[in-house]
């Protein structure tokens, strides 16, 4: 523990709770005529750190300079201070410090937010190290290069999930973990987590880790797009029409008191509402996990363990609390029946289907071991940990474009054009290669899902009655459109 950091932050509390909102006018000068007035309390230390970075690092020290660590006289060395037996503590200008600023330091004032992070699956993130997307980052698209670790994991998949940070033996941070700010790093001191992946430092700007840009360090691209799928939905449009109503700066910022234009990622997932407080624990309003192959219930894996948590019900009533200071119940209630039938369609129809037959495959022998390697791995991976995710995240967040053409319509594309020929194709060869009696079970196991009513259409099963009034649907529709276009070249 830092215990020379964490007594020099506690006789500082009460001060910072006292001065939390002082500012100072001279703080909204350019860094080049930032002049900060010493507070009478302010450390030695920390006044002779700032005499040396105004002019080493004048924009770190302007960003500090107009934090609110500053109107509470939090210096550098309050934030920065460490003991000699510190595994990361250096010797910097006559004082032992230590460069990293982890949840353990940040905790010495802010304690309920570092404690709800710890139970937060951020702080777990840097678990990546095992996973498939790390075997892709460390094996498949690189190589062991850059000091024994894969240069496309190191400025890829860590700066998200976060790295272990190691010291090297001459005290230096290893530069294949550090500079990290990713939300579940795993820093010397044992804490987890980088508050620093939300909080921009030197600034800490309330404003900045309220908006969607924050998140989306993260939360974007083709497995995980929340921020483009934010972006497209009316919560996201109306947000970008109206930022200047957002009273983004607020102290206690509640939704439908001190806004009412939009919410942003923060607001339904950990701002304070008018009967909830804040809360670091981003997953707490959260009922279903989106990120596995197929979705269940967030509090479903805990139970199968025997483990006491909040259930997935008490999640939902807390978000359905946020959407109700904009909207009625009876409109949240449809929206969350609206989601569920989304994901359950996804769950029965492809994804549990899909994950039978990947276990199927490896349960016949059909596969190797090595993860990857054969064409159907890449098909699976792609349906849900792509498109499938796209299909689920798109309804959650009310964007449709995602629910569809970037998912749902890719999902079954990747299902029936791709996954179940490429099946066939294994269990063939395995035929061939012998293995007929496994062949013969593993081709029951498709014939029975393709059975199923909802592939009717595509095993050519499907009921003549359900046929004759598509086909009815299809005729009236282009006959409309056909009257359309006559009707416009007479004109």
């Amino acid at each position: 523990m830092h215990t020379q950091r964490f007594s020099l932050r506690a006789a500082l509390l009460a001060v910072f709770a006292a001065t939390l909102f002082v500012f100072s006018a001279q703080t909204m000068a350019t860094p080049k005529a930032l002049v900060l007035k010493p507070f009478k309390s302010m450390s030695d230390e920390s006044a002779e750190c700032a005499a040396c970075h105004k002019d080493k690092n004048p924009s770190l020290y302007a960003q500090w300079g107009r934090s609110r660590h500053y109107g509470a006289n939090v210096g550098c060395y309050e934030c920065h201070a460490a003991e000699p037996t510190d595994k990361d503590a250096i010797q910097h200008e006559g004082q032992t410090i230590s460069v990293i600023v982890s949840p353990k330091d940040c905790g010495s004032c802010h304690n309920s937010e570092v404690d709800e992070f710890t139970q937060s699956h951020h702080a777990k993130a840097g678990e990546i190290m095992g996973s498939l997307d790390n075997f892709l980052a460390e094996v498949v698209e690189g190589a062991l290069t850059f000091n024994g670790q894969s240069p496309a994991a190191v400025n890829g998949c860590w700066q998200c999930h976060g790295s272990e940070v190691k010291v090297l033996e001459n005290g230096d941070l290893d530069p294949t973990t550090w500079p990290n700010t990713g939300i579940g790093r795993i820093n010397p001191d044992g804490s987890l987590g980088a508050c620093t992946a939300c909080h921009q430092r030197h600034e800490f700007s309330l404003v900045q880790a309220r908006r969607p840009e924050a998140c989306g360090k993260c939360h974007l691209g083709p497995d995980h797009p929340q921020k483009e799928i934010y972006e497209e939905s009316k919560h996201g449009i109306n947000f970008y029409a109206n930022v200047d109503r957002m009273n983004l700066d607020s102290s206690k910022w509640i939704v439908g008191e001190d806004y009412d234009a939009a919410p942003t990622c923060a607001t339904c997932h950990m701002s304070a509402t008018r009967e909830q407080p804040v809360t670091h624990d981003i997953g707490t309003r959260i009922s279903w996990t989106l990120r596995p192959a197929v979705s269940e219930k967030i509090d479903a894996k805990a139970k199968a363990q025997g483990k006491t948590v909040k259930s997935w019900q008490a999640r939902r009533s807390d978000m359905e609390e946020v959407c109700q200071a904009c909207h009625t119940k009876s409109l949240v209630d449809n929206f969350y029946q609206q989601f569920d039938s989304l994901v359950n369609l996804y769950n029965d129809k492809f994804a549990s289907p899909g994950k039978t037959l990947m276990a199927t495959l490896k349960k016949e022998g059909m596969l190797t071991e090595v993860g990857f390697d054969e064409e159907i791995e890449w098909t699976w991976f792609y349906l849900w940990h792509h498109e499938g995710r796209r299909a689920r995240h798109g309804a959650a967040m009310q964007a449709p474009d995602y629910v569809q053409w970037h998912g749902m319509f890719e999902v079954a594309e990747r299902f029936y054009v791709e996954m179940v020929p490429q099946y066939l194709e294994v269990v063939e060869k395995a035929e061939h290669a012998g293995n007929t009696e496994g062949a013969a079970r593993a081709r029951k196991v498709l014939d029975e899902i393709l059975a199923r009513p909802e592939h009717a259409w595509f095993s050519g099963k499907e009921p003549e009655e359900v046929k004759k009034a598509r086909k009815e649907a299809q005729a009236t529709f282009k006959a409309r459109y056909a009257n359309e276009s006559k009707s416009e070249i007479k004109k």
